[in-house]
């Protein structure tokens, strides 16, 4: 029988070797949902109050860069989607953590739209690593889909940012996007990466383009 000095050994070493798969298989912050604070809210109860006045056909989910329509880009939208029964649901500074708890908490709740366009993740790429950014924009999908089976969904690539194509951020969310074009399920959910659709030819982005190499400008 091990003495007891030796059954602390034998613990210490079990226990250490469980930590790396425990650490491997640990459930990012990406993927749990959460609420945010003051303004937040606000918005928030916006955006719900939006989807219990009527017919949504149209429905756009994301962050700032969505929210924008309303700003820079409300000409366009009104052009465009004034007549379409479109409904804004972007959030400034959101990660894809705020979203799923949004869409659990009313954001769509009585509507059936047609169309779901989302983009997400951007906010993600400070803190999170490619994998645990495509897998929480994999579980909007997948609550999108439980949520809204009829409802199809556009998922589009997140936008490049920073000046060049050597940029950090830019970078990850390239290998985000890399993993996330494997949702395209050819029926439901469709991928699609515009981005380079903002660059010149050497991958630079204009300031013309997006002021801060981040928002989209007029």
């Amino acid at each position: 029988m091990p003495r007891p000095a030796s059954r602390w050994l034998l613990l210490a070493l079990l226990i250490s070797a469980l930590l790396p798969a425990a650490q491997v298989w640990a459930e990012p912050d990406t993927v749990k949902p959460v609420p945010r604070e003051a303004g937040w809210m606000k918005r928030f109860e916006l955006i719900n109050e939006r989807a219990k006045q009527g017919q949504v056909d149209l429905i756009m989910i994301g962050d700032s860069i969505t929210q924008g329509w309303e700003g820079n880009g409300k000409d366009v939208w009104q052009n465009y989607y004034g007549s379409r029964h479109a409904m804004n649901a972007g959030i400034g500074g959101d990660r894809t953590q705020h979203v799923l708890w949004r869409l659990d908490h009313g954001n769509i709740d009585g509507i059936t739209p047609k169309l779901a366009v989302v983009m997400i993740g951007t906010n993600n790429a400070r803190d999170n690593e490619p994998k645990d950014t495509a897998a929480g924009i994999t579980a909007i999908v997948h609550k999108l889909r439980e949520k809204l089976p009829k409802t199809k969904i556009l998922l589009l690539a997140i936008f490049p940012r920073g000046e060049t194509p050597n940029d950090p951020l830019r970078q990850k969310n390239q290998a985000v996007n890399q993993i996330i074009k494997n949702l395209d399920d050819g029926s439901m959910v469709s991928y699609l990466d515009i981005g380079d659709k903002f660059l010149e030819s050497s991958g630079t982005l204009s300031r013309e383009i997006m002021k801060d190499l981040l928002h989209l400008t007029p």
